[in-house]
């Protein structure tokens, strides 16, 4: 392949790593400003899997998040300024300001939602896959979880049935080393892409910092799960940049020393994905982030936030309103 063609398919994944981390970095900013209420779980070097995963999907396949979810979104297809505007909590967020960072879904793109509770949206996910396979569609689905929730009963039950039934799912294990605080070698016993085996699940190790070697080992899985062969497990082993939660900039904990994290700094998706553009391309890309995210703040501290009247809206199918006055 010449650099010239290298570059035009390396450009559309720099863009989306480099959107990620960007945007990422603003919404800490805001956490900071206090327009960001509650902080967030920075995505911050792990942008390469959820820009590649994303890659290797169609628009009407499907993906269910974590509560470090918003590289998902993004690399999924919602609109940033919808994100950051529902991080803000405002009326013009992708939920109308009431799920919040942890919570995001865009059912236009293929965003089934994004869960707090770890383990839970694999089982989500595989009853909503399953459920367009009935219906006659071939969609395919991937949810996103951490070394954390391998333990969880709710994704090893979604393993389970996903196996039994065939269910077109991609398990991607975000492995970065810690479940918030704990290393992983303390809390799983065996391997990850061992628990998928066990029921069966063809398993493979990825390097999650490299966004072509994820979008490539991803076109592999989905490829194979469209076609009939039942789910696939991706451990993407990676690396947190930044705190488990923005509340560890005020409140330092001691559970990884300088010299780790910055050997894990030292192989950054942006940089990886960016050396394999031309100069003259990569700041053109970088630009055009720019603009985006900062129409995004503009778009979402410029908007209004809920009517404090309609605290049940959206929560009953029936649109069940509160008494006047009970609110």
């Amino acid at each position: 392949m010449t650099s010239t063609a290298a570059g035009v398919d390396a450009g559309p994944l720099y863009r989306t790593v480099r959107l990620i981390r960007r945007f990422e970095e603003r919404a800490i900013d805001l956490v900071r400003a206090g327009e960001i209420v509650g902080g967030i779980h920075p995505y911050l070097g792990q942008e390469a899997i959820a820009a590649g995963v994303c890659a290797a999907l169609r628009p009407d396949d499907l993906i269910t998040g974590t509560h470090r979810g918003h590289g998902h979104v993004l690399a999924k297809g919602a609109d940033p300024a919808r994100m950051l505007a529902e991080l803000c909590g405002r009326a013009t967020g992708l939920n109308g300001g009431r799920g919040g960072s942890m919570h995001a879904a865009d059912f236009s793109v293929g965003i089934v939602g994004a869960n707090a509770i770890v383990g839970a949206a694999g089982s989500i996910l595989t009853g909503a896959v399953w459920a367009k396979r009935r219906l006659g569609g071939d969609q395919v689905g991937v949810t996103f979880f951490g070394d954390g929730a391998v333990n969880e009963g709710m994704l090893l039950e979604a393993f389970n049935l996903a196996a039994l039934w065939s269910v077109p799912v991609v398990f991607v294990c975000e492995n970065n080393g810690y479940a918030t605080t704990m290393p992983v070698a303390q809390a799983v016993a065996g391997t990850i892409t061992g628990r998928a085996e066990a029921f069966g699940i063809p398993a493979v190790v990825v390097d999650g910092q490299d966004p072509q070697a994820v979008r490539d080992a991803t076109r592999a899985a989905v490829d194979a799960a469209r076609a009939g062969g039942g789910p696939r497990l991706l451990e993407c082993r990676t690396y947190r940049f930044d705190a488990h939660h923005t509340f560890e900039h005020d409140v330092r904990l001691d559970y990884r020393d300088a010299a780790e994290v910055a050997q894990g700094r030292s192989r950054d998706p942006v940089e990886i994905q960016g050396a394999r553009l031309d100069p003259e391309q990569r700041a053109g890309i970088d630009t055009e982030v720019e603009r985006v995210l900062a129409e995004a703040v503009e778009f979402a501290l410029a908007s209004p936030t809920p009517d404090p009247a309609d605290p049940l809206a959206y929560l009953y199918a029936s649109g069940l309103r509160p008494r006047p006055g009970s609110a």
